[in-house]
């Protein structure tokens, strides 16, 4: 099939073909549009599967922080030993930090009538 037939085999005319020659050049030099249309690509992309394996890496690092955040604080309390309180005092700030960005995540992809994610 020729570049100007439509499916149809409607051919268009020297006219219309300059005007459509004239509207591609215009779109072509929007770098806004190209750039618009690239990030849609590339949400086509994520789609597929890269992003639904991506993002339950989140949810469970955080879940794994919060219990071995949990587990050194209990065995530091009952133990009343330096090192597990200070293996707390450094995975208690990874969680906060790891629990915010999930709640970040939650709260951007919230989308009216709708539950906040896929997982939650």
């Amino acid at each position: 099939m020729d570049d100007w037939e439509t499916p149809e085999d409607v051919r268009l005319s020297p006219r219309e073909r300059l005007a459509l020659l004239e509207i591609e050049a215009n779109l072509r030099q929007d770098r806004r549009l190209a750039h618009r249309m690239h990030a849609a690509a590339r949400r086509m992309v994520d789609r597929r599967g890269t992003r639904s394996r991506r993002g339950v890496w989140l949810p469970l690092s955080v879940l794994l922080l919060l219990v071995a955040s949990a587990f050194t604080a209990v065995v530091g309390a009952r133990t009343l030993q330096p090192a597990p309180l200070w293996c707390f005092a450094l995975l208690w700030p990874l969680t906060l930090i790891q629990g915010f960005r999930l709640l970040c995540r939650i709260t951007r992809r919230a989308r009216p009538g709708r539950r906040f994610t896929r997982w939650l």
